[in-house]
């Protein structure tokens, strides 16, 4: 009895090449020759600028421009406070999503605001307003100096502050250890929302050439899906047979990562304000960051109070919650770049979201439901950083 012959079967990665070179040969025909199919746009030119960043020297004016719209942009004249100014910069048109700086000679005076009008080629005016006009820190070492030191005051100083509540929480009974892990979610929450609506705003500032408001969403989803792959890499390496100490330090872990990262784009915000003169530094916004950022030192040794860390854990911990306040300053001072401050703001918000997911199962009680201190925990976590952030006045 002879055997049917055996076919041989394309190889997969061959099917998928094909597939992949089919794409892209249809993709390319289409980008040369289809346009030449359709007709041409009725109506003007769409002509759209953002102004990423202005720079204030004294007797000029500089303003780094991006075109957010689909077509080229070329500024012809440019006024300010509608007096005619000369400037440099504009000589060629700018493209999509290309960028150009243009340098006004304008003898600014100090706190005195100034609206910019650009005039296109075609007449159409894109203005642009300097609310109060302040010299831009030169870029020096003693600049950025003090951004590592306000970093340090806002972001280490106050988390590193909270933290020496733990010794405290390692007497506390089990029911004050789930009111203040609702405390923890309650200031979470209230962090979540604050930087969702920050990154929105910033996006709207950034034009809508890179997504808009969907940066701060696309961000916010990146960090939940790359959190929740570190947490289950933790999982893996920390599981041990009693799990319950183990499972308290990741749990940490996590949530000094989240404010880590929400502190990051709180860092960015700061120093990009005191870039542009928007923030008054002093006493007030100091103490009020303080008393706003310590409860985040709470939150993250919460999950601690039957654990018994290494006191080098516990600074690892510290650090990783507030050391990216001063990496957010100085990028903020030195970038101040709306897209990618929204971009951050995301990352923040979804960061915390993974964190409250892990939290929530915590905070259940015997009856595997939430009762009434729970709940209390939380309004109460909301409130307090809500009265912390009306102190920091900006």
């Amino acid at each position: 009895m002879t055997s049917a012959p055996r076919t041989r079967r394309t190889p997969l990665w061959v099917l998928g090449a094909g597939a992949v070179a089919v794409i892209a040969a249809v993709l390319t025909a289409l980008a040369v020759f289809g346009g030449a199919a359709l007709p041409e746009r009725a109506g003007p030119p769409i002509e759209e600028l953002a102004v990423e960043r202005t720079v204030l020297t004294p007797g000029t004016i500089e303003l780094a421009l991006r075109n957010t719209g689909p077509d080229p942009v070329t500024v012809a004249q440019v006024f300010v406070n509608d007096s005619y100014v000369d400037f440099a910069g504009g000589d060629e048109p700018i493209g999509r999503l290309g960028t150009d700086t243009l340098r006004l000679a304008v003898p600014w005076m100090d706190g005195q605001p100034y609206t910019i009008s650009m005039m296109t080629s075609t007449g159409l005016v894109i203005e642009h307003v300097v609310p109060a006009a302040v010299a831009t820190p030169p870029p020096d070492p003693d600049f950025f100096g003090l951004m590592v030191l306000l970093g340090t005051y806002v972001g280490v100083i106050p988390v590193a502050l909270g933290m020496l509540l733990l010794p405290l929480l390692r007497r506390a009974s089990s029911t004050v250890v789930r009111v203040l892990l609702a405390l923890t979610v309650g200031l979470l929450a209230f962090l979540a929302v604050d930087a969702a609506a920050e990154g929105f705003e910033l996006a709207v500032l950034g034009g809508g050439a890179f997504g808009g408001a969907l940066l701060v969403l696309l961000g916010a989803a990146l960090a939940f899906v790359v959190l929740m792959a570190v947490d289950r890499w933790l999982a893996t390496r920390s599981a041990t047979p009693e799990g319950g100490s183990s499972s308290g330090m990741r749990l940490a872990a996590m949530i000094a990562i989240g404010i880590g990262l929400h502190n990051l784009g709180e860092g960015l915000a700061i120093g990009s304000a005191y870039a542009v003169g928007e923030l008054a530094l002093g006493t007030a916004l100091v103490v009020g960051f303080a008393l706003h950022n310590t409860t985040e030192g709470l939150a993250i040794v919460a999950p601690l109070s039957s654990a018994r860390p290494r006191p080098v854990a516990l600074v690892v911990l510290g650090l990783v919650a507030g050391a990216p306040a001063i990496l957010g300053a100085v990028v903020g001072a030195a970038v101040n770049n709306a897209a990618l401050a929204a971009v951050l703001f995301g990352v923040g918000v979804g960061a915390i979201l993974q964190v409250i997911v892990q939290i929530l199962p915590g905070l259940r009680g015997e009856g595997r439901t939430v009762d009434l201190p729970v709940l209390g925990g939380l309004a109460a976590g909301v409130a307090v950083m809500y009265l912390t952030g009306l102190l920091v006045a900006a």
